[in-house]
């Protein structure tokens, strides 16, 4: 027999589905974690193995991260750190992220992969490309499997040292033909590319300034070969536009395209500073972007333009970024900053007449024109994020997708007086914990509390291994 799982009574049901329903009273029914029937509650099953009663409450689908370095948390506010741009920021943090140990590396994951639960996340890429001291990309995926979250890992990869011309001290790379093998091992032991996969790889250099153009080129025919998805930070800073002009002369797009990295089964992070025809470029090979607002503003990395892109067609997702540059594993912020920062975007110059801001290239121009609403900033955080993960199956609370969903109290402080539009205020307002989370139909959050495992522990555990390290260091 399957098992079941009935929400009802939800005040509101975001469905994001094709006609984006909005439905008062609404619910959802799902046989072993994919969704059977999506309605009003009175048109849905009685009985069910799991019974969610959801009154009071707005259900939304799970939101979809694309973009995150989870061993960060162990790393977050450092007092050094509060003040640089980016560059600066991770050469002070590479010999700290080298010294991750497995135990380490396990209790961050699981706090990293909370906070993102909390905030109604229910899908989680990590970027991790520092395997030093034992740390392997197992412990992260392992994590996610006890905690219940629905899992891309990636093994990523540094190589180029600074003996070599990268930014990295030598310490911190590995060996080119290492990072390849293990790279097979990681896919053949864990990659499920079935629908309604929990858990997925990804191979993802870290960036142009600290791989070599070969590591990039074997990267993307492996990914091919083995039918995974590719993924690294490009056009970030300016810094790295320099770097870029300086060591290979020309601009990050360029040589990653050069390298073959280019098509559907990439998506870059950040991608802040482009131009129009590095833009169509985006939009003609069917790669895909994850914004990183929050984090581009703490590192003053500049605004990316979101608009322009989902203009262009680009599918365009969000990202939490490094727990250690954000510094907040939380994806209902995200979404509200990615809001908010569009807007700034928009206000930075007059849509006529010359860029007056003359630090700005001319090349990089302000050109977005219209708002970014709360519901397209929604659609961002859940279908946008799918569609960059190249996932059908999440995103969306409609028939055959998965069930993963979470809700939010809606007679609370941080939303009274906004319940005109209980969509909208999701984003305009503070972001609050989720009341519910159910991952492929599994309760993950009951009552605003992790219920798969004790966290108390792992708090505990964390903060030693916080302590231990920058002690050591």
């Amino acid at each position: 027999m399957p098992k079941t799982l009935l929400l009802k009574n939800a005040e509101l049901l975001v469905t994001m589905d094709s006609e984006r329903r909005e439905i008062a009273d609404g619910g959802i029914y799902a046989e072993d974690g994919i969704i059977t029937a999506v309605g009003q509650s009175k048109d849905l099953p009685r009985n069910a193995d799991t019974i969610i009663d959801a009154r009071g409450q707005i259900a939304l689908p799970g939101m979809v991260n694309t973009h995150h370095h989870l061993n960060q948390t162990l790393t977050r506010n450092l007092p050094a750190t509060q003040n640089m741009n980016l560059f600066a920021w991770l050469q002070l943090h590479y010999p700290i992220w080298t010294r991750i140990n497995p135990e380490a590396s396990r209790t961050s994951a699981l706090i990293g992969l909370g906070e993102l639960v909390l905030s109604g996340c229910t899908t989680v890429f990590d970027h991790s490309y520092l395997f030093k001291s034992g740390n392997k990309v197992d412990f992260h995926i392992e994590a996610a499997k006890d905690l219940g979250v629905r899992f891309h890992a990636s093994r990523g990869s540094m190589s180029l040292g600074r003996s070599k011309g990268g930014l990295p001290p030598d310490e911190s790379v590995e060996d080119e033909e290492f990072i390849l093998q293990d790279s097979i091992r990681v896919i053949d032991r864990y990659h499920d590319a079935n629908y309604g996969a929990l858990t997925r790889i990804v191979l993802a250099p870290c960036s142009p300034f600290n791989v070599s153009e070969n590591l990039l080129k074997e990267t993307a025919q492996l990914a091919r070969d083995k039918g995974v998805m590719l993924h690294t930070h490009i056009c970030e800073t300016f810094d790295e536009e320099r770097h870029t002009l300086e060591r290979f002369g020309k601009r990050p797009l360029e040589w990653m395209e050069e390298a073959e990295w280019l098509g559907p089964d990439v998506w870059f992070a950040h991608a802040v500073h482009v131009d129009a025809l590095e833009v169509n470029a985006l939009a003609r090979m069917g790669c895909g972007i994850s914004h990183c607002p929050s984090s581009n503003m703490r590192l003053s990395s500049g605004i990316a333009p979101v608009k322009d892109y989902i203009a262009a067609g680009i599918k365009v997702g969000l990202g939490v970024d490094g727990s250690a540059s954000n510094d907040a594993s939380n994806m209902l912020l995200e979404t509200r900053q990615a809001m908010l920062l569009s807007r700034l975007r928009m206000g930075l110059r007059p849509p006529e007449g010359p860029h007056r801001y003359a630090q700005l290239p001319q090349s990089h121009p302000l050109r977005s024109s219209e708002w970014m609403t709360a519901r397209e900033a929604l659609e961002l955080a859940t279908l946008g994020g799918a569609r960059v993960l190249n996932r059908t199956d999440i995103g969306a609370l409609e028939v055959g997708r998965c069930a993963d969903f979470f809700t939010l109290e809606l007679n609370t402080i941080q939303y009274a007086g906004a319940l005109s539009d209980p969509v909208a205020a999701v984003v305009f307002c503070a972001p609050q914990s989720a009341k519910t989370v159910v991952i492929h139909g599994r309760q993950i959050v009951s009552n605003g509390e992790i219920i798969s495992i004790d966290m108390a522990p792992v708090i505990r555990e964390h903060n030693k291994w916080s302590r231990k390290l920058l002690r050591d260091g």
